[in-house]
């Protein structure tokens, strides 16, 4: 969404407006109620868009999850027309908005459907390249992959990977939408974030390369950069290995951190109030069954989970 997206209380009274309406659809009281908050600011009717956007695309999905994420693996044997006309079909053309769901946001990203390697929310994909590298794909990640006799290059689109790279005479580079990395043979992560790239360096050691920088990071050192600065190595934060198990491992996080990294293992909204995101969170949680993560982050921290729709979920104070 844009910085123009409505706070986190009026989209939550958004989504009761709209669970409410689609309980009790013949209900003209309610409604009439509902139009008189619709109707009281634009901050409202932006939340109302912003809602049913989410409950037109989500909504219908929720029975096809397995045949969507069958169709977008099999997107790179298809022709691209075929393969368009095949998403048109699958609930009425509906099925890139659960592909793009990302951050409480319905991205638009046509990209990611025809990378070489795809994982959808809440999956985790373990694979190994032609040249004997073992590779993780982090929930909503997308990866090209390009091999020649000179060298071995991928391309991260989105989301985070994993990589332990094989012996080769080539080259091991990954690239980034802000610079490229070359692996001195090692065992690294790479996240692509919305406005920067983090690399944790496990074994081995990694060299950044931006226009007129470059660094040296060793193992047991990550680090983040944009298209023009790289930042200061830290210590490697072990959570960047542990997803690869399936597990959440927190640290100290804000709760705000917490739920940013958990986002991309779960399909639907997930908000937090603002007034409990500065909780810390410790702890390991699961990232494959992130209703149980949500479940024990209520057991231990002074939150409710809120469940107002299947596809939308906020984290509240607890009364």
């Amino acid at each position: 969404m844009s910085a123009t997206r409505p706070d986190h209380a009026t989209l939550e009274q958004a989504a009761q407006w709209f669970a409410q309406l689609n309980a009790h659809p013949e209900d003209r009281q309610l409604h009439a109620r509902w139009q008189q908050w619709h109707a009281q600011s634009t901050q409202n009717r932006q939340a109302w868009g912003y809602v049913e956007r989410i409950g037109q695309r989500f909504q219908p999905l929720l029975d096809d999850n397995q045949l969507a994420a069958q169709t977008l693996r099999s997107a790179r044997t298809l022709s691209r027309r075929r393969t368009l006309q095949t998403l048109a079909v699958l609930s009425g053309g509906t099925l890139l908005g659960l592909v793009g769901w990302r951050h409480g946001a319905l991205r638009e990203q046509w990209a990611s459907w025809s990378a070489d390697y795809q994982s959808g929310s809440g999956e985790i994909r373990e694979f190994r390249l032609a040249d004997d590298s073992h590779c993780w794909l982090g929930g909503d990640s997308a990866l090209d992959v390009d091999f020649s006799g000179d060298s071995r290059r991928l391309l991260l689109r989105s989301g985070e990977i994993l990589i332990d790279t094989a012996k080769d005479r080539r080259p091991f580079f990954v690239e980034t939408a802000q610079g490229r990395l070359q692996a001195l043979g090692t065992r690294f992560s790479v996240t692509q974030q919305e406005a920067a790239t983090r690399l944790a360096v496990f074994e081995g050691a990694v060299e950044i390369a931006l226009s007129g920088q470059r660094k040296v990071v060793p193992a047991g050192q990550q680090t983040s950069f944009d298209g023009q600065h790289i930042g200061a190595l830290q210590a490697v934060d072990p959570a960047r290995e542990a997803w690869s198990r399936g597990v959440l491992l927190a640290n100290d996080l804000s709760l705000s951190e917490f739920i940013a990294e958990l986002i991309p293992y779960r399909r639907g909204y997930l908000g937090v109030s603002p007034e409990v995101a500065r909780l810390r969170v410790m702890g390991s949680f699961p990232l494959h069954d992130s209703d149980r993560a949500l479940d024990m982050l209520a057991s231990i921290l002074p939150v409710r989970i809120q469940r107002t729709l299947p596809w939308w979920v906020s984290i509240e104070p607890r009364p």
